[in-house]
């Protein structure tokens, strides 16, 4: 059986759907809408650049004051943080 072709066009859903992060997401990503995969990119560069994770546990992000108002908490693991992460944007 023959393969269908693969999309040229760009990608729109899932990870890649624009979405709107809240005021709090905005201080560290920007107010643009971005793909959620660009959010959590984002996000991520926010974390190594102030450098945020614990270095005993490199699985837990340390949040300072602008994260704490995203995550609610003082620490998230990387795998809690998209949870916390969906609920500052929407579609």
């Amino acid at each position: 059986m023959a393969k269908a072709p693969a999309s040229a066009g760009p990608k729109t859903g899932g990870i890649h759907a624009p979405v709107t992060p809240s005021a709090e997401l905005a201080a560290i990503v920007g107010a643009d809408r971005l793909p959620r995969s660009e959010v959590i990119s984002k996000v991520w560069a926010y974390i190594k650049k102030h450098d945020l994770q614990n270095p005993a546990n490199k699985r837990e992000i340390l949040a300072d004051a602008a994260l704490e108002k995203v995550f609610g908490k003082k620490s998230v693991t990387m795998f809690e943080m998209n949870k916390h992460i969906a609920a500052h944007v929407k579609a």
